[in-house]
């Protein structure tokens, strides 16, 4: 698979494929890396497109940076990688799994894409966030004043965070766009995703007993069928 290791800025990234006037820009998910774009890359090519792939902040090449992976750095970096594609490639297509899906559509709402692919999308930050307080009985007063109060899973719930996600709720949707999602999702309930591709005209396909990880032999072959098919 042709590959070219490139820095956007400061944010390094990989350009995977042939030339071509076509581009995906991938945006991966919590815990992964731009290297794990590959498999979507050489499906893609199979199509004509190129693929570039970005470390989110914390990730990556990045996880001893200063960038934390907050929604508000998300963005940011979001909105460098997409001024820099949208002057160098003729159509600009998306791909985005679980947190990476929700920074883009966080970042990306005044942008046009030939077509966008989600995988177990993260569409309600909010409601997720509230489901997380809830569970460890944290209140909206105590997390503004603590500011942080630290999870037993190992994440940490920010007000900051939070905030920010309340005052800038996803609108505004206007692409052509594929939903996968698995009936087992741990993260975003049925309902949400329902509501989100009614309220957007979103195609949506649900592989039943699938988790909000693609992982067994059965999720990532129904995983490929639905990318060679939708990409």
């Amino acid at each position: 698979m042709l590959k070219r290791s490139v820095f956007v800025e400061s944010i390094p990234a990989i350009l995977w494929g042939p030339p071509s006037g076509d581009v995906y820009i991938f945006v991966h998910g919590k815990m992964s890396r731009k290297e794990d774009a590959e498999a979507f890359a050489r499906i893609a090519a199979d199509k004509k497109h190129q693929v570039i792939s970005f470390d989110l902040p914390g990730h990556g090449e990045r996880k001893t940076g200063k960038a934390e992976c907050t929604v508000q750095d998300g963005v940011h970096d979001l909105s460098i990688i997409g001024d820099f594609v949208k002057h160098k490639w003729n159509n600009v297509s998306l791909f985005g799994c679980s947190l990476g899906a929700y920074f883009s559509l966080a970042a990306y709402q005044d942008l046009e894409f030939a077509k966008c692919l989600f995988l177990s999308p993260i569409l309600d930050m909010e409601h997720l966030i509230k489901n997380t307080m809830k569970l460890f009985n944290v209140s909206e007063e105590s997390l503004k004043e603590k500011g942080e109060i630290p999870t037993p899973t190992g994440d940490t719930l920010s007000w900051q965070y939070y905030a920010y996600v309340k005052e800038h709720p996803i609108l505004k949707w206007e692409n052509k766009t594929h939903i996968l999602y698995g009936s087992n999702d741990n993260l975003t309930e049925r309902s949400i995703v329902d509501d989100f591709s009614t309220r957007f005209h979103v195609d949506l396909e649900v592989l039943e007993n699938g988790e909000h990880h693609f992982h067994t032999r059965e999720q990532l072959e129904f995983l490929d069928k639905w990318l060679r098919r939708n990409a």
